[in-house]
């Protein structure tokens, strides 16, 4: 089972759901970056691109839900344990996952990428288990996880340039 996925100006890009998230955002991105490594705006294509196929089956075991997220068994009953996601049970008790449940562990899984800590991603649940009245809350919450990412994105940018500039000191060359 193949995703496929249109981006701008590349045309079809074959996405692997049962790759890792991170590995497939990495191919949906670059796919669209430019040779400088800049990257387009966020869009709705691309948003598209990202997500589960439609034609996963439903209701979907543990293992079946590890497998197609990246995420392991382990860790879906430990954010199933301390309330990120919620499963429920078929007739003999085993854990069971809906579209609702994936869409919800796709989430938790882009937000700890993104390296929100579990508390923080704790925090952000509650907030929208509790209603429409916290969605400024939870703005400043993603704001402030934003501020993080850029901070942590210039950090690795310096760390590049002091890479390349060893590699260019070696007679290596650098970027495509």
């Amino acid at each position: 089972m193949t995703a496929l996925g249109t981006v701008p100006e590349t045309g079809p890009v074959d996405v692997d759901p049962h790759a890792h998230p991170a590995a497939r955002l990495r191919t949906i991105l670059d796919s669209v970056a430019a040779a400088d490594g800049s990257l387009p705006p966020l869009n709705d294509e691309l948003v598209r691109a990202m997500r589960l196929p439609d034609d996963l089956p439903s209701p979907l075991g543990i293992s079946e839900v590890a497998e197609i997220t990246g995420i392991t068994a382990h860790t879906l009953r430990y954010y199933e344990r301390i309330g990120l996601v919620e499963a429920d049970r078929d007739a003999a008790g085993h854990r069971v996952y809906d579209r609702e449940a994936l869409g919800r562990i796709a989430f938790v899984t882009w937000l700890r990428l993104s390296g929100m800590p579990i508390a923080g991603v704790s925090r952000y649940l509650a907030l929208v288990k509790a209603g429409p009245h916290t969605q400024d809350e939870r703005l400043a919450l993603l704001l402030e996880q934003r501020e993080a990412i850029v901070a942590q994105l210039r950090d690795l940018q310096g760390a590049l340039a002091v890479v390349d500039y060893k590699i260019t000191t070696y007679g290596g060359s650098c970027g495509a």
